[in-house]
């Protein structure tokens, strides 16, 4: 994870040496190990590069990273295949080494083509003017571009900023291909062109459609100064994953397991499933494939072991290097079970289980007073008072649907391997924190997404992968603090599986061809719906997500099966939704967990309940409106 930025200036009265200080400050959050700037101007442009790392693989590189010619790269992502990185070298210099090694725009594009893992880019070549920048397939990591003072100015970076000005004015740079741009031809011009390299599985022939397509929808959100062109070699990048498989069955859908679908969901219905051979067959291999996706998020990454000799260092004492966003359910159940088989078994593994309080509740007088007395959640981020209070606060304030099912997954977890330390981290969050927080940090790295379902997913997840709790061992609480520098999500499972109560509706009007439909739009814009925030929102705390669901093998795998084995919506809910991951969990040796119907994340944790029940997920949130900076003057009083 890092935080990277370019900021572009055509002419002389806009020229700067440095970033503005509020910018300065989100990426260097994202990037806590290392931070550099660097300056390159031409008699008709100046680009200033920012560079904050966090440090995961390999040895500290600083970014930006300059070669000879004057080449300039700054790099935000994880190489987990297709390039190969030995395990004591840094994916960034390896990339910057092949990327200096290119000829022409095809060899870039065959590089990216062949990248497999979560990445965003600003690449600026020196001799050609030319500056790239992109995301990847799926967009994964986040990159805003902002266009201002009439094309004289634009600026890419991973997180943006609040300003009480023009509403909006950062968006998402789409991830629809890689972007060029020739900044010594748009500074005499003064209109800016971005040259659109798509992404492609199709043949070539139906490239220049789509392409103009993508560059049509694009523009259109875009200042009337800037323009947005396919490029005229119709060269473009390889799409990482193949098309999803759009089949239908030949006899009736509906006659399937149609004896079994208004009983209650048990496991042994789900043990029928797995007396069939082929879909036997096909949960192991969907079980494998995505083992090794999970092997790879939690073995790249820096460990100290060679520091500390383990039979010196105690077990209990030592350190997460990995959290997942943890609520009991399927997806974080089979992850942290995936994850249990490849991390170090010395090792503990932090399971991040969020709850908001509804309300202030008076605490009860019969409360253990032994657990009253326990001391508050002071740790060293020293959050305010009230969120010290709230994190030893008695359960009954904080009893969210996912804290209930957490903790029946911490238990299941246990059983399968007690061997392993499993810290479940309480992250309590009262009404006065979450308000005071969204508006010093969370808000900003929610935008420029502005409904009230980003709203309250960005602020659960913020908490969340924060890791600032309590564990609660034999009725004791101590305060704990996850310094896990990889947080895994679960995200991707429900709009590939069917997991949504829209995919339901959708099948029960259109059928499994409008079903197929839906999976194939879930897909298709996850990148602006859900992944930017989450990486901008997860960033902040110099933490990295990753997403094992979005794999490019398991989405490839997944892509390859018809619709009917990977869901049976003619099932109830707790079976039909995810029936493949669901059959995976069994297989696995989970129990209750793998009968758990979707429960989004703002219901599980609560966070629904503290604001107005009128709301629509889809409204524009007034919380997340722009503000001016004098209301940020909180955030110099919070140490966050």
């Amino acid at each position: 994870m890092c935080g990277i930025c370019c900021s572009v200036s055509f002419s002389i009265e806009h020229f700067c040496k440095d970033l503005k200080e509020d910018l300065l400050c989100n990426l260097k959050r994202r990037g806590p190990n290392s931070s550099k700037q660097l300056l390159k101007s031409d008699v008709n442009y100046q680009c200033l590069f920012s560079g904050h790392v966090l440090h995961l693989r390999g040895v500290l590189t600083a970014q930006p990273m300059e070669d000879e010619r004057g080449n300039v790269f700054l790099w935000n992502g994880e190489v987990f295949s297709g390039i190969k990185v030995e395990a004591e070298e840094n994916d960034t210099q390896v990339m910057f080494n092949y990327l200096s090694s290119c000829k022409n725009e095809s060899d870039i594009l065959s590089l990216f083509s062949e990248v497999q893992g979560p990445w965003s880019f600003i690449y600026y070549q020196a001799s050609s003017h030319h500056l790239w920048f992109g995301r990847d397939f799926f967009g994964r990591r986040s990159l805003l571009w902002h266009f201002s003072n009439l094309g004289k100015t634009f600026c890419l970076s991973s997180v943006g900023t609040q300003t009480s000005e023009v509403a909006n004015q950062w968006q998402e740079v789409p991830a629809s291909g890689i972007f060029r741009i020739d900044l010594k031809s748009t500074s005499i011009s003064k209109s800016v062109v971005l040259k659109l390299y798509p992404w492609k599985y199709i043949s070539k022939e139906n490239v220049i459609k789509e392409c103009v397509d993508s560059v049509t929808q694009i523009s259109a959100n875009l200042p009337k100064f800037v323009s947005v062109v396919a490029n005229e070699a119709k060269l473009y990048l390889k799409e990482p994953v193949v098309p999803l498989n759009m089949m239908l069955p030949q006899a009736s859908f509906d006659s399937h397991c149609s004896n079994i679908s208004n009983i209650s969901p048990t496991r042994e219905i789900l043990q029928v499933f797995l007396t069939d051979g082929h879909m036997k067959e096909v949960v192991q291999q969907f079980i494998d494939v995505l083992s090794i996706a999970v092997k790879r998020r939690v073995l790249c990454l820096h460990r100290d072991d060679y520091l500390t000799p383990r039979e010196v260092l105690k077990t209990c004492d030592r350190k997460a290097n990995v959290g997942i966003l943890f609520s009991g359910g399927i997806d974080s159940m089979v992850i942290a079970t995936l994850a249990d088989r490849h991390i170090p078994l010395d090792e503990p593994i932090d399971l991040l289980n969020v709850a908001f309080m509804t309300k202030e509740k008076t605490v009860p007088t019969s409360f253990n007073k032994k657990r009253r007395e326990q001391k508050n959640c002071e740790t060293p981020e020293e959050p305010s008072k009230n969120a010290a209070a709230a994190a030893a606060s008695p359960d009954k304030q904080f009893t969210a649907p996912d804290r209930i099912t957490g903790r029946a997954g911490l238990k299941e977890l246990q059983t399968a391997n007690p061997s392993r330390i499993w810290n479940f981290v309480e992250i309590n969050v009262s009404v006065e924190e979450l308000q005071k927080l969204r508006t010093a940090r969370i808000c900003h790295l929610v935008q420029p997404l502005d409904t009230v379902l980003d709203d309250s997913i960005g602020c659960a997840v913020w908490f969340a992968s924060r890791g600032i709790g309590c564990l609660v061992t034999q009725g004791e609480v101590k305060s704990y603090q996850s310094n896990a520098k990889v947080v895994l999500t679960g995200i991707g499972a429900d709009e590939q599986l069917a997991g949504y109560s829209r995919h339901r509706v959708r099948f029960q009007t259109h059928g499994l061809e409008g079903l197929n439909k839906e999976i194939k739009m879930e897909l298709g814009r996850i990148s602006s719906r859900n992944l930017g925030r989450d990486d901008r929102v997860i960033g902040d705390h110099g933490k990295e997500a990753r997403f094992p669901f979005l794999d490019e093998n398991v989405v490839s795998f997944l892509n390859s099966l018809p619709v009917w084995e990977k869901a049976n919506l003619t099932l109830p809910r707790g079976i039909g939704e995810k029936l493949i991951l669901r059959l995976a969990a069994v297989e696995l040796g989970l129990t209750a967990s793998a009968l758990l119907p979707k429960r989004a994340m703002q219901f599980g944790s609560r966070i629904a309940k503290m604001e107005k029940n009128n709301e629509k997920a889809s409204d524009k949130c007034g919380r997340l409106q722009v503000i001016s900076l004098e209301n940020l003057s909180v955030e110099n009083d919070i140490k966050t």
